[in-house]
């Protein structure tokens, strides 16, 4: 049993409702658009998701929703829930016992770098933090039909990150906040690279041995750098905007 297990439902929601105002507080949100949701931990096969039409930043604890996997809500008043949150959300916690929780964002860099053939480039240390690690999902449209379901997960595999083709980004944790970690580093690298990429000069990639050298030391994490830096971001999102 890992950790996330022995939280209760209300630690669950206070963490998740933290990286919805984490994601408006550094311009990854979409309007109302976009979702992030965690499995709550004694009903695995349950998950928490925002309510349809609320801003993140007016995000809270208590106004976080509990759907099956099938995409009914479960308790509660009734509201709206985006239909393509369902279907992705879903699909990747039911497919993936180790999902806590799933990340998805439409960003300006995101979005950009999933219509770039080369997909995430290996040119810096943030970018290399996924180096061997990046899965790919072609565009089929937006998110609405069920048997997508199918060749979503697959293409995700076994990776915690996935860029969805001329779409966005998605990323899946252990826990609330190694999934918004993953999602904070992966839209840098997407900055980073596009602004390497308009200084129009010829991109340095390290060699194939520091990429992998690299990937192993962020794996390593000797200083606890992951548990650091997510109780440095509660603190955050507690913070008015």
């Amino acid at each position: 049993m890992t950790s996330a297990e022995f939280m209760s439902e209300q630690a669950v929601r206070e963490d998740l409702a933290a990286v919805y105002r984490l994601i408006a507080r550094f311009g990854m949100d979409d309007l109302i658009h976009t979702h992030v949701s965690a499995r709550l931990p004694q009903e695995p096969d349950k998950l928490l998701i925002n309510r349809y039409g609320d801003l993140f930043r007016e995000v809270t604890p208590e106004s976080l929703l509990v759907i099956d996997h099938d995409g009914d809500q479960v308790r509660g008043t009734q509201a709206p829930i985006n239909t393509a949150g369902i279907v992705i959300h879903t699909a990747i916690h039911a497919a993936r016992p180790d999902a806590m929780c799933v990340v998805h964002t439409h960003t300006v860099a995101g979005v950009a770098v999933s219509c770039l053939d080369e997909g995430l480039l290996p040119l810096n240390q943030t970018a290399l933090l996924f180096h061997g690690r990046v899965s790919y999902h072609a565009f089929e449209g937006i998110a609405l039909d069920r048997d997508e379901q199918v060749r979503l997960v697959a293409d995700l595999g076994t990776n915690n990150t996935m860029i969805l083709r001329n779409h966005g980004l998605l990323t899946v944790g252990r826990s609330v906040g190694e999934a918004f970690g993953l999602m904070y580093n992966l839209e840098q690298a997407c900055k980073m690279q596009l602004a390497a990429m308009a200084a129009g000069a010829k991109l340095v990639i390290p060699p194939e041995s520091v990429q992998a050298r690299t990937v192993g030391q962020y794996d390593a994490d000797p200083d606890g750098a992951a548990g650091l830096e997510w109780q440095a971001l509660r603190r955050l999102a507690a913070m008015a905007f």
